[in-house]
């Protein structure tokens, strides 16, 4: 069945079309989102949502969206998305950073030109009647200095458009490398430094725990004299009443505000101040920018829906179309793994260690643990997958630790997972050989060769005769067909283990019976997802 998207905010029409031209099922209702009620009562029908701002993905919508995988939004920006209760649920969350960063830096650009010039102001008063020359009395932007608050992918931009002003831009960004600043032309500073020499803030950074309230009352106080302060980024970045006092009182000489700490901005603390510049949340708002988006998220939908290649997800790492030809294999091997070792663990677990070595070890290793940990955890939680499992875990105080090396030994590449609790270390090993199927290379440390079954039989013995025959005899009087069967030992007489590819899962009497033999120290029932 194909996949089902449904798209309740405006999109455009042609990225409505890419959806149907991928052969996904796809409902456009674009006034559905300011529906609440409506949304809640058929999100549950579908396997994609695209929005833009007007739909809010709630926990409570959540808590309908049984069906849920993705969510595309649209833009930058997604404060209208929950992104807790979708990791929990485990629907990824993936945004469009790319589709409008030009448009927002450009809007920044002449939000800083509006303020320097007093154009609104000018062009209101002009528009009366009124001929105040000597009133709107501007500066130039050449040779002042920008403060950059944030010089990732739309403050980059703002940054070499200002050099090209002849402004000298200064930037602070806890993410940028002084080699990458060189290459930038600007210059990387401290918060404390950028404030006192800026003639111009503008930020470009994101709204989170640590740049809310990043210009506090306390920040904009040790700003220059005259500084003018642009946000086209997000709202509650700044202390809109502290700076509309410091307005009042002359030390801010001008400010130009595209986003507000509440919107709709009906009333605000800035508003009909003067030499403010305020818009209603456009820095996205071109025509170019809206197409972009809008054909950049069906995209991403439809390539995670058909491929599982996952782009700008917020929740998961992104595993590009290219990287999932290629890993496919490897992040099924990674759940099996995760899987087996998760069937064959009663205790809490404590820890899980992953080894990743050769050519899987230079692969997203990040996107392979949230397999590892998904198979894990679905013993608690089959509903469980690649975006919930780490929160999960993390709910549980599980440490996840990593390690990659070069290749060791006779496979191109392989992982191993060790599972830690109170009682135990576990570990299972699996590869991917040139068929693209996973194999088990080991478990316990002994060596084995089997191919994953959806159903399988695991037992441990001492090594001693009659095994082979007690497990085939069983099986076959009792109607269970074994496809492939693997036996492995630590040594002549030491410990063994056996794992049976069976037709259909085993029942409860007969694993009773051979457990009833005495020959068995363990006999488990495992099941794995091969689809």
């Amino acid at each position: 069945m194909a996949p089902k998207v449904l798209v309740s905010d405006k999109l455009s029409e042609t990225a409505v079309q890419i959806f149907r031209d991928r052969g996904i099922d796809v409902d456009f209702m674009p006034d559905l989102g300011k529906d609440k009620d409506a949304l809640a009562a058929v999100i549950g029908q579908y396997d994609g949502l695209a929005i833009r701002s007007a739909t809010k993905a709630t926990a409570k919508l959540l808590e309908n969206a049984d069906n849920l995988k993705v969510i595309g939004r649209a833009g930058i920006g997604t404060d209208n998305v929950d992104k807790e209760a979708a990791s929990k649920k485990g629907v990824i969350v993936m945004n469009t950073p790319f589709g409008n960063m030009i448009t927002t830096a450009e809007h920044a650009i002449a939000m800083m030109f509006a303020v320097a010039r007093q154009i609104p102001e000018a062009s209101e008063s002009t528009h009366a009647g009124k001929w105040e020359k000597s009133k709107f009395m501007g500066t130039e932007l050449t040779n002042k200095t920008l403060g950059v608050i944030g010089a990732g992918n739309i403050g980059g931009i703002v940054c070499d458009r200002a050099r090209g002003l002849k402004m000298k831009v200064v930037a602070y960004d806890p993410f940028l490398s002084e080699e990458k600043a060189e290459k930038m032309q600007v210059e990387k500073v401290e918060l404390e430094e950028l404030l006192k020499r800026a003639d111009f803030i503008t930020l470009h950074v994101p709204f989170t725990e640590a740049t809310a309230n990043i210009l506090s009352a306390e920040n904009l106080a040790k700003t220059k004299k005259g500084v003018r302060i642009i946000n086209c980024a997000r709202g509650g970045l700044v202390d809109e009443e502290a700076l509309a006092e410091l307005l009042k009182s002359g030390h801010v000489a001008g400010a130009a505000f595209d986003v507000f700490k509440e919107e709709p901005a009906k009333e605000n603390a800035l508003f009909n101040l003067p030499n403010v510049v305020c818009t209603p949340h456009l820095g996205a708002a071109t025509t170019e920018a809206q197409e972009n988006v809008a054909l950049q998220v069906a995209e991403q939908m439809s390539n995670y829906l058909l491929t599982g290649a996952v782009e700008n997800a917020l929740n998961m790492p992104s595993v590009t179309a290219e990287e999932a030809k290629v890993m496919g294999p490897w992040i099924k091997l990674a759940e099996h793994l995760g899987a087996f070792s998760g069937q064959m663990t009663d205790e809490p677990i404590k820890a899980i260690n992953i080894l990743y070595d050769g050519v899987v070890s230079e692969m997203n290793l990040a996107a392979l643990n949230c397999a590892v940990v998904a198979g894990i955890m679905k013993k608690a939680n089959p509903d469980v997958n690649m975006v919930s499992a780490p929160v999960v875990a993390k709910e549980r105080g599980i440490q996840i630790s990593t390690t990659n090396q070069d290749k060791s030994g006779t496979f191109a590449g392989y992982i191993k997972v060790t599972v830690v609790t109170e009682e135990r270390e576990r570990s299972v090993a699996g590869t991917v050989f040139s068929d693209g199927k996973p194999r088990f290379i080991q478990i316990k440390g002994i060596n084995i060769d089997a191919e994953v079954g959806a159903n399988m039989l695991y037992t441990t013995n001492e090594d001693v005769p009659g095994i082979i025959g007690t497990l085939g005899q069983t099986m076959g009087e009792n109607g269970v067909n074994i496809a492939n069967f693997t036996l492995g030992r630590a040594d002549v007489g030491g410990e063994a283990i056996a794992l049976l590819y069976v037709d259909a899962p085993v029942p409860a009497p007969i694993l009773s019976k051979l457990t009833d033999t005495g020959m068995f120290r363990q006999v488990k029932p495992l099941a794995f997802d091969v689809v």
